[in-house]
């Protein structure tokens, strides 16, 4: 058994290695390879099925002094007996993939340009050819020819064991021995050999059953086959057979037992041997006792039903696919948005979420219906509920119970994807879905744009484009997605992303549902679909989904909630932080910054008690009037950070009665009297002041002090700065001049506007109309005087000239 594992890692290692020896030739070649399929793969067979694509690069290392036999088929793409061959021998090839360490199956498209030498070199004239490559072939060897009469995988199989049994040395060190057992080896067999189960085989001596099931077991250790003929009398007699064909299992104590299948087949024996205490597969790691499991303090187990689908495991795929898959794009548009747009109509329609999960599927697919394209962020706001609609959310982070691994890189997203879309084909057959390849297309979409695992993707689009449109009902849909299942399975069968706890075997077992088993009349295994589909029916059925392990509803609306005033504050903080660094690089913004801040908090208070005294109606709307006239100027708006415009206030409106406009006129005196006198010893300590246009249209940020006085005889002093209880006037004001629907522009003068700006102060637009009229009148009697007494002085000049 050591020497067998040994030639089955080699073999394997071998491949790997030529593979990486091709694709890893030149960073070009490896895109190429990666947009379109390469010459082998564009041929009847691609790298999802279990066939050896033989080129130039690998022929010699797959067919010469290998250590497991060879049968290559030489074809020709354009060849209709060889595509017509090909499904045969696709089947074939899967059907004997645990053989894989002792014999393989290759195929080379001799119709493609780069293959034409290997096939001539060959000796290929007709197509197809398959040719036998015993173990350690020579450098010259051509092969033998393997006459191929027939279609039936059956008969194929058996020709290729007959090849093993008269294989000539040496024989392949992974093959374990063909030839029937006697009585004597089984008495010494446990001293020569260090198995755990021997099982023995009684058959008729034309049946292979014995044969097939031993290279079956090849890759396993701890059990061993061995096939006894009926005419074995000895062994018979002991063990009292009556049965051909029928197997017993031998132990190292000396006890036979018969191993109960359901039919007595080949896959039935089998299946029950791969299954026994302790077998497991060779080089693979030991499956996880239970107790380890359940003990494990990082990720402890949940016990469960592999009988039954759990809703939890349906919600963790969700989450992981939406949160998770998806965020790797950016922006989303083309045909990646078509796909998102058909899967997520698809969870919205056949999903049995519960309501929260479905109002939020609901919402999202309305989302997607517009826009060309969509970019994460904005879909994730609406997939986490920013706008906190209610009875509304997918619980994040994943609790994995029906796909749950032995360890934590086994199973589960790939286990939650097929479970999903398994229970999406169901639910459209019971809501009987007009589309029977809606599902199937979504899946299949999605899975192309988005499924991270490129290679899982690729195989899985072969398997759609070879067969996917033959599906023309919703049972054929169910049936599809089924079969297909369980072809990755055997495909993955025995690889490192198997969990030994969880094998990839062709479900549903014989346990599950004896029922769907069944055999042809040369013994062969069947699946009887009509079984099958009921099964699938009620396994998948949202009736039968499990609620165990789910977090509450209320539970995940309240750390929705929770979250989203978490990030509200942390954004709140953010902008604190951002205006601090503003103001520590921008001394005079800051002090502007900071009372903008205050005139706000002054003006929602005001607003707060304006709501309250709301109710005294016109007695308050008075006070507020008069309080408005004492304020003619509206406070001007100062530029934050990087020039934006504080937002206007709203004007609020108080007994929902609407302000008479008042006139913009002030009382010179009083305005003096209230706000200046009691200042004037402020002047030298102000550095910025209020400045304003003739025409108040337009105010701009304060400027450096001017060092001028008007006459205190005409009732006003020095320039002031602005304080706080005049701010609050000048906000009041600047709220009544909004409802009046008037703005103010922030505008940079020059030094003649200041001036005129600095002369305006206190003076309405009647004031100023009124000296410009005053003072076109004095212009125009100064002139008129003029002209007057120059005439009159005329003569008199004249007069004094004479002698």
């Amino acid at each position: 058994m050591a020497r067998r594992v040994g030639c089955a890692t080699s073999r394997f290692t071998g491949e790997t290695r030529t593979y990486g020896r091709k694709i890893t030739t030149s960073a070009v070649w490896l895109c190429f390879c990666l947009l379109l399929p390469s010459a082998a793969e564009a041929g009847l067979y691609t790298a999802s099925d279990q066939v050896v694509l033989l080129s130039p690069e690998n022929v010699e290392s797959v067919l010469i002094n290998s250590t497991a036999a060879v049968f290559a088929e030489f074809y020709a793409s354009w060849c209709g007996h060889c595509i017509a061959f090909s499904p045969i021998y696709t089947s074939l090839a899967r059907d004997i993939k645990e053989w894989k360490p002792a014999v393989d199956l290759a195929a080379v498209d001799c119709a493609a340009e780069e293959n034409r030498k290997v096939c001539t070199a060959y000796g290929i004239r007709a197509y197809p050819t398959i040719k036998f490559f015993h173990a350690y072939s020579k450098a010259d060897s051509t092969g033998q020819a393997f006459k191929v009469s027939t279609h039936d995988v059956r008969v194929l199989r058996h020709k290729i064991i007959d090849k093993l049994d008269n294989h000539e040395e040496p024989w392949p060190p992974a093959c374990p021995p063909l030839e029937p057992t006697s009585q004597a080896e089984i008495d010494s067999f446990f001293e020569t050999n260090n198995v755990q189960h021997l099982a023995l085989i009684f058959e008729d001596t034309k049946s292979y059953i014995g044969r097939e099931v031993t290279l079956d077991l090849l890759q396993f250790e701890n059990v061993a086959v061995r096939r006894v003929l009926s005419t074995e009398e000895g062994l018979v007699t002991k063990l009292g057979v009556t049965e051909f064909p029928s197997c017993y299992l031998y132990s190292p104590e000396g006890n036979f037992t018969r191993l109960q299948v359901n039919i007595e087949a080949r896959t039935f024996y089998s299946y029950a041997l791969q299954r026994l205490p302790g077998v497991a597969r060779s080089g693979k790691p030991r499956p996880v006792t239970t107790d380890v499991l359940i003990n494990n303090p990082q990720e402890p187990w949940k016990p469960f039903n592999r009988s039954r689908v759990y809703m939890a495991d349906l919600e963790s795929t969700l989450h992981y696919s939406l949160r998770v898959e998806l965020a790797a794009h950016t922006v989303i548009k083309g045909e990646a948005l078509t796909s998102l747009k058909k899967y997520i109509s698809v969870l919205a329609k056949y999903f049995p979420g519960r309501p929260v999960v479905m109002n939020l599927l609901e919402s999202l697919n309305s989302r997607l219906q517009t826009g060309d394209e969509i970019s994460y962020k904005a879909f994730r706001e609406t997939l986490d509920n920013t706008a906190q609609s209610p009875d509304t959310a997918l619980p994040e982070g994943v609790r994995w119970v029906g796909c749950q691994g032995s360890q934590p890189h086994f199973r589960r997203y790939p286990c939650g994807v097929w479970t999903l879309f398994h229970v999406l084909t169901v639910q459209a057959k019971n809501a009987r879905g007009t589309d029977p390849r809606e599902v199937l297309s979504a899946m299949r979409s999605y899975v192309h744009s988005f499924f991270g695992c490129r290679a899982c993707a690729e195989h899985f689009e072969i398997m759609a484009s070879e067969s996917l449109a033959e599906v023309n009902t919703l049972s054929s849909a169910v049936l599809w997605l089924w079969s297909r299942h369980n072809r990755v399975n055997n495909r993955l069968a025995g690889a490192l992303s198997e969990d030994p706890n969880f094998r990839k075997i062709q479900w549903p077992s014989p346990e599950m549902c004896p029922a769907c088993h069944s055999v042809k009349e040369n013994g062969e295994h069947r699946w009887s679909q009509e079984q099958v589909f009921p099964f699938l029916m009620s396994y998948f059925s949202s009736s039968t989904i499990l609620t165990d392990y789910l977090e509450d509803e209320s539970q995940i609306l309240a750390k929705q909630m929770e979250k989203h005033a978490g990030q509200q504050q942390a954004l709140e903080a953010q902008e604190r932080v951002a205006r601090k660094a503003r103001e520590a690089l921008d001394p005079l913004a800051s002090q502007s910054t900071v009372q903008d801040e205050e005139e706000e908090e002054e003006e929602e208070e005001e607003e707060e008690e304006e709501e309250e005294e709301g109710g005294e109606g016109a007695a308050a709307d008075e006070m507020e009037d008069k309080t408005s006239e004492t304020t003619p100027w509206a406070k001007p708006e100062m530029e934050v950070g990087r020039g934006r415009r504080q937002a206007h206030k709203k004007p609020s409106i108080v007994g929902l009665r609407m302000r008479e406009l008042q006139e913009d006129i002030v009382d010179l005196d009083s305005f003096v009297n209230q706000h200046y006198k009691a200042k004037a010893l402020q002047v030298a300590a102000s550095s910025r002041v209020k400045q304003r246009t003739l025409q108040r249209k337009e105010e701009q940020d304060p400027g450096p002090v001017f060092g001028l006085d008007l006459d205190t005889g005409l009732g006003m002093v020095g320039l002031q700065p602005v304080e706080a209880d005049f701010e609050l006037d000048v906000g009041q004001q600047r709220k009544k001049r909004e409802l009046a629907g008037q703005r103010f522009v922030e505008t940079e003068l020059s030094h003649g506007g200041r001036l005129m700006s600095v002369l305006s102060i206190g003076f309405s637009k009647v004031d100023i109309s009124l000296c410009v009229i005053l003072y076109f009148l004095s212009s125009m009697s100064l002139l008129v005087m003029c002209l007057f007494l120059k005439k009159r002085l005329r003569p008199r000049r004249g007069k004094l000239s004479l002698p």
